[in-house]
């Protein structure tokens, strides 16, 4: 593949290795949607850049062939979601595919209530994960503890809250927009912002409007990559797997340090090849052509770009 580093997908027939960014439909899981990939696409390394809940609908970028080295950019990166609330009813999933645990009346709750208690979830906040939820205890899911009838102690994470409006109130359910950091859960929230108003609610819908550079603009279904497929022009809906790292310094070698990088050495990092780092820092390899080389990491005691992830042959 001739990967390039565009804002675009990849155009080269040739591609084994890249980024869709997929339009996940209700009742799917994130596996079955890798699944389908593979069978469309006849690839055989293909992963997903974080989970979706099988109601859930939006941007879940899969990751095929060498994309799936940089798939952690995607998890690690900013997500956006569109959350409905629904008010008077809690439930044990904290969403409405599970069972009604409490109800409450909430007709005396108001617009401007709501729009009080949101921002006490915004910024850094601690969220305490759902019992129906894929983090593990002991190596086993907590759903799996959950649907057994079972509950454990789940400890606060710290969770980044960069954005949270009110865009839609239709009592007893609202919308809201959500700019947040990695592992945050929108049905906690649902089921938190009753608690602070001393009611019951749950999540009743969730689209993902955005992971990392991905977005639900430019998604494409899983019917319109099979028709792709049938057409076979599938790859051109393909980005590169550089386009997740572009918010990294670019470097460009010279054919020595190509050749250095591409058989995992140090690059002395002097010349054109100082960009504004830090220590630790890390940043894109590239060739004198813009064939993307590998990610490296900021030595200061060189200092050396240090190869961290090759993948461009030697």
């Amino acid at each position: 593949m001739n990967v390039t580093s565009g804002s675009g997908p990849s155009r080269d027939s040739g591609a084994v290795g890249g980024f869709l960014n997929i339009n996940k439909g209700p009742g799917l899981t994130s596996t079955d949607v890798v699944r389908r990939v593979k069978r469309l696409t006849g690839q055989r390394k293909v992963g997903h850049g974080g989970t979706l809940d099988p109601d859930a609908t939006g941007v879940l970028p899969v990751c095929l062939g060498i994309a799936t080295r940089f798939v952690e950019a995607i998890i690690d990166g900013g997500k956006s979601y569109s959350v409905t609330v629904r008010l008077g009813a809690a439930t044990d999933t904290y969403d409405a595919s599970g069972q009604v645990t409490r109800e409450s009346d909430a007709s005396h709750i108001t617009r401007a209530d709501v729009e009080a208690v949101l921002g006490r979830f915004r910024g850094r906040i601690e969220q305490v994960p759902p019992m129906y939820s894929a983090l593990k205890l002991g190596g086993r899911p907590l759903y799996e503890i959950a649907r057994a009838g079972g509950t454990v102690e789940r400890a606060p994470r710290r969770v980044d809250v960069h954005r949270l409006e009110l865009v839609q109130w239709s009592p007893p359910d609202f919308q809201v927009e959500v700019d947040c950091g990695r592992g945050f859960y929108a049905r906690s929230l649902a089921n938190d912002i009753g608690e602070e108003l001393q009611n019951a609610a749950h999540m009743l819908t969730l689209e993902r409007r955005r992971a990392g550079p991905f977005r639900i603009e430019d998604a494409i279904t899983l019917d319109a990559l099979e028709r792709m497929v049938k057409l076979g022009n599938w790859e051109q809906a393909l980005y590169a797997p550089d386009f997740v790292l572009e918010d990294l310094p670019k470097v460009v070698l010279d054919p020595v340090g190509e050749e250095m990088i591409c058989h995992g050495q140090a690059v002395p990092a002097t010349g054109r090849t100082v960009v504004a780092a830090t220590a630790g820092a890390l940043a894109r390899m590239y060739s004198t052509e813009g064939r993307f080389l590998a990610l490296a990491r900021y030595d200061v005691a060189g200092p050396w770009w240090r190869p961290e992830k090759v993948v461009a042959p030697a």
